[in-house]
């Protein structure tokens, strides 16, 4: 039987990507989003179905688990995908850093926290985390979203590093500037820090594709990211000034402080 997908925050950007590589694979798709419309379209192109629904709740994750397993039967990958970047620094009100960890983090622990009694019982499953760049390296504009996508790398490893044994396949997608209309929302800042090197959601999935086809826990569609990161472990002040180096052209863009 074909595999059984569940992708959140599907209805665009990387998650629409994923859902038709997916698609193209003969898997059949669960397309969960916020927005049920955007889900709909999505699910009827890949002949899937849609869940209109918040990740950003355990009552929400629980809901789309029930209903994929209703619609699938057995859920053998699932695609931690939606995600908030919202701007802010250290000052970002609570309301702000409540939800990115709600969505960024606690969607993805909520989900595997369903999913791992099933997958160990049978010894197979797959849960593929859509992290960022920012979980890897940071993410300058926005303190929650560079703190939260850490832990969501964190979790992911921790993930792999604990069950791997017993059939859970992990893998983490961290890319940098990626074509979506989150990296629009970022504006002037985006384009310093993203704009030249950003790709098509099409190239994330087949990222994916190819680190599962290798067995490979990090999914770099951005191929320097792994340069950086190593710069960050061996000579962490150096990378420090060049990311504050960046900070302070950012300042400089007009209407920023």
């Amino acid at each position: 039987m074909s595999a059984g997908v569940v992708i959140t925050g599907g209805g665009g950007g990387i998650g629409a990507a994923l859902a038709r590589r997916f698609a193209a694979d003969g898997a059949r798709i669960v397309v969960a989003d916020l927005d049920g419309d955007r889900a709909a379209e999505v699910a009827a192109e890949v002949g899937g179905t849609a869940f209109a629904g918040d990740v950003a709740s355990e009552s929400g994750v629980a809901d789309l688990i029930t209903a994929a397993r209703e619609t699938l039967g057995e859920i053998d990958v699932f695609c931690a995908n939606a995600g908030v970047a919202p701007f802010g620094d250290a000052n970002a009100d609570e309301d702000a850093w409540s939800l990115a960890w709600d969505v960024n983090v606690m969607a993805h622990v909520r989900a595997a926290r369903l999913l791992l009694p099933a997958w160990l019982e049978r010894g197979e499953g797959r849960f593929v985390a859509t992290v960022s760049a920012a979980g890897v390296l940071t993410s300058l504009g926005s303190a929650p979203y560079s703190v939260t996508k850490h832990g969501a790398l964190a979790f992911a490893e921790w993930l792999s590093a604990t069950y791997r044994h017993r059939g859970i396949s992990v893998q983490a997608i961290c890319p940098q500037g990626v074509r979506t209309a989150m990296l629009e929302e970022t504006g002037e800042r985006g384009k310093l820090l993203m704009g030249a090197s950003a790709i098509d959601p099409p190239q994330v999935a087949d990222a994916l594709f190819a680190a599962i086809a290798e067995n490979r826990f990090l999914v770099l569609p951005h191929a320097e990211v792994a340069e950086f990161y190593a710069l960050r472990a061996t000579q962490t002040d150096r990378w420090l000034g060049g990311m504050n180096k960046l900070q302070r052209k950012m300042e400089e863009l007009p209407g920023d402080a």
